[in-house]
């Protein structure tokens, strides 16, 4: 099947039109001068005849002549010709009958004016003109046969030689295009020998060449601040673990104390494993190696660190799942992504329950809490976008209006960054899945992570 969104193709598509309008208009040429001349010839020979048959008859109401001349006094002229005469030469279909049967032919005719006499003057084109009465006309009528034979010959090698010219010649346009194609699909081994070709595609050549100079140097500048950043937080989040491990071994009596020194050192192992995660991220996917990794016990340590976030709500997490399922993927890039799952579903639920189902094809987080609303969609995975009442339609004004059971959450503003579902959806690419979102018909959201 042609594809028309191919280049060549609609070059090719392109010339055949044009070679075919062109076609078209010379043969409405020849068409129009064969009609023309035809038209011509024959009031030439009709007038020849009436000159010829007033000098041999003298005036009569009809003059006949072979072979098919009949020349009318307008008067005595059939009433349809008169109707329909002009003095431009016409042509209309009739039916005759002769010796072999009923033929379809042409009568010609058109109205003259002689001195203050009007004729119609006919010439139908069954019988043939004889060569000594009117040779010009006999000659035309063969001629024409053989120009219209020659005509279409010349317009079926017309639309060849422009199928084969435009296939050769779509080669020959596209070919550059096809190197520039090739010298980026080949990591731009050959990309300079096309910069500096004056045409277009040397153009887009250069222009390329210049963005993939800007994209590496942005590369690597992400890269080396992630490799800073990274290397500068270790330091301080090593200190802060040392000295909660101090405080926590000198404190080990006062069990309200030891709560704080067991925070902290939670709060900088997961901030040293959010730093090896980003660090995952910013380096190539297929430099990683993907160890068995349970899906399981991943769950159940994100819910145990972020049930903090359900303290005083009458909300209860579950976790459902038939058997221990297991992925081959870097433990700390599936902990991030599901952890802000989770954390998601725990802020957005004041009341009911979160449940996290795991099976063999994918992992589903859903909740009874806010849902996300229909103008929100379109920027779920945007940067720095996050559910917002005022702009969503919550209103925050004690005086306004609330969704039943949003009240009470309208008026505690949840924290965050509007970073977590990006995040997600930055992890779910750089490890090949995906993630859906589903409005819940009860409320709340369920995020499925497929993974196979």
């Amino acid at each position: 099947m042609l594809n028309i969104d191919s280049i060549a193709n609609k070059f090719r598509l392109s010339y055949l039109v044009f070679a075919i309008l062109l076609c078209a208009t010379f043969v409405s040429i020849f068409l129009y001068a064969e009609v023309r001349m035809e038209q011509e010839l024959v009031k030439g020979r009709l007038l020849q005849q009436l000159e010829l048959s007033q000098e041999k008859y003298g005036e009569r109401a009809l003059y006949t002549a072979d072979p098919g001349i009949k020349i009318y006094h307008y008067d005595s002229a059939p009433a349809n010709l008169q109707a329909l005469a002009t003095k431009t030469v016409q042509e209309i279909p009739v039916t005759i009958i002769n010796q072999t049967g009923q033929i379809e032919t042409q009568l010609h005719f058109f109205a003259y004016q002689q001195d203050g006499q009007d004729y119609i003057l006919t010439y139908l084109e069954d019988t043939e003109m004889v060569m000594g009465n009117y040779p010009v006309l006999a000659i035309f009528e063969h001629l024409e046969d053989i120009f219209a034979n020659a005509l279409k010959i010349a317009v079926v090698l017309s639309l060849l030689i422009a199928a084969i010219f435009s296939h050769l010649s779509s080669k020959q346009i596209i070919k550059p295009l096809l190197d520039l194609k090739q010298a980026v699909e080949t990591d731009h081994q050959n990309l300079n020998e096309l910069t500096h070709l004056p045409s277009e595609v040397g153009v887009l050549a250069r222009a390329i060449d210049t963005q993939n100079h800007k994209l590496a140097q942005y590369l690597k500048r992400e890269q080396l601040f992630t490799g800073d950043v990274s290397h500068e937080l270790r330091t301080p989040l090593t200190i802060i673990l040392g000295a909660s491990e101090v405080l926590a071994s000198q404190l080990a009596d006062d069990n309200r104390l030891s709560e704080f020194t067991n925070r902290i050192s939670n709060t900088a192992k997961e901030t040293s494993e959010t730093i090896s995660a980003l660090l995952l991220l910013s380096r190539a996917p297929e430099q990683l190696d993907t160890p068995q990794t349970s899906i399981n016990a991943i769950a159940a340590s994100e819910v145990t660190r972020l049930k903090y976030l359900l303290r005083h709500k009458p909300v209860t997490c579950t976790i459902v799942a038939e058997q221990d399922y297991i992925a081959y993927v870097r433990p700390e890039l599936l902990k991030m992504a599901l952890g802000n799952l989770i954390k998601n579903a725990f802020q957005y639920t004041d009341d009911g329950e979160v449940v996290i189902a795991i099976d063999a094809d994918k992992i589903t987080v859903t909740d009874t809490g806010l849902g996300i609303p229909e103008i929100m969609m379109p920027l779920l995975y945007e940067r720095f976008e996050r559910l917002d009442h005022n702009k969503t339609g919550y209103q925050t004004d004690g005086d306004s209006k609330h969704p039943t059971g949003l009240h009470e959450h309208s008026n505690n503003k949840v924290e965050g960054t509007g970073l977590g579902l990006s995040i997600v959806q930055r992890i779910m690419t750089h490890m090949g899945w995906q993630l859906t979102h589903q409005a819940n018909k009860t409320g709340g959201s369920t995020f499925s992570i497929y993974y196979k």
